[in-house]
């Protein structure tokens, strides 16, 4: 991937994590396909949502055949060396108890959310799972993570600081963003350190697939065709417009440029990238 290449140029022990999307893992878009070995070698692990719940409902389980069916993929990316990271979402203890026995037994780590908008530290279990006082230098020894990239619940960036601050996940996954402003790499520091006193990891949301109205990037006369690679909004998502992810203008805007989104996650100091809308291609392949 082009952005794992700039990206590890930079700083070779960055990590690409994509989320969704498995049938680019293979050549035929199949889990029994040859791997693509290219693309297994640019990342480090991959994110699976939905995979015992929420497919089709939050806390509804996920049905057996489509469970089988993103479970052979991950099951793939973790016989070739790629840690898994499985978000769940339900809200029933017994469900979320659930989630973390189900996705152990695979080898894979585990976020059962409450809130699909991603904006609440869990209440429940009131501590990670497997919480630990180890240093964690890559991503293959993490043992949880925590998935936070809406902060509408924090009063502000230093609330969040504090709030993540004083947890032990191994891993967090977030924005590079509070209102509009990037977090400073003194702050990332900060959330580098778990509140028992080990390291941690600090991973960037970022999404590539869609262009969001919000970002720093995005101008007022924007729309479908306006420049090119804008399609049309994601009626699930308002504000977030599925783009033609291939075009050079998109391409420099997350990558390879001073003023990039990956350049920003850089010289702010993430430890990597946690790719979204990997999975476009669905959109094109069907318009």
């Amino acid at each position: 991937m082009e952005i794992s290449a700039y990206a590890r140029a930079k700083n070779p022990s960055f990590i690409i994590i994509p989320q969704n999307g498995p049938e680019l893992y293979t050549s035929n878009g199949l889990s029994s396909g040859d791997v693509v070995p290219d693309f297994f070698d640019s990342i480090n692990g991959v994110g699976r949502e939905d995979l015992n719940y929420g497919y089709d409902n939050d806390n509804k389980g996920t049905k057996s055949d489509d469970n089988k069916y993103m479970l052979d993929f991950c099951t793939l990316a973790a016989n070739h060396g790629k840690k898994v990271l499985v978000t769940d979402y339900c809200s029933d203890h017994s469900f979320i108890d659930n989630c973390f026995s189900i996705n152990s037994a695979h080898g894979f780590i585990s976020f059962p959310s409450a809130d699909r908008e991603l904006r609440a530290i869990p209440t429940y279990p009131s501590n990670p799972e497997n919480e630990n006082a180890a240093d964690i230098e890559n991503l293959d020894s993490a043992k949880n993570f925590l998935y936070l990239i809406n902060t509408d619940n924090f009063t502000s960036r230093q609330d969040f600081i504090q709030q993540v601050s004083a947890t032990n996940y191994d891993v967090i996954i977030m924005d590079a963003f509070f209102n509009d402003e990037l977090f400073s790499a003194s702050e990332i520091n900060q959330l580098k350190l778990k509140a028992n006193g080990g390291f941690r990891l600090v991973i960037a949301y970022m999404s590539i697939g869609e262009a969001e109205d919000y970002r720093w990037y995005w101008q007022k006369n924007w729309k479908r065709g306006n420049p090119d690679f804008i399609e049309k909004q994601n009626p699930q998502w308002k504000g977030n417009y599925k783009v033609r992810y291939w075009m050079t203008d998109w391409k420099n805007i997350i990558y390879g440029t001073s003023d990039s989104y990956t350049q920003k996650l850089l010289d702010s100091g993430f430890d990597g990238a946690y790719l979204d809308i990997v999975d476009a291609f669905e959109y094109f392949e069907g318009n």
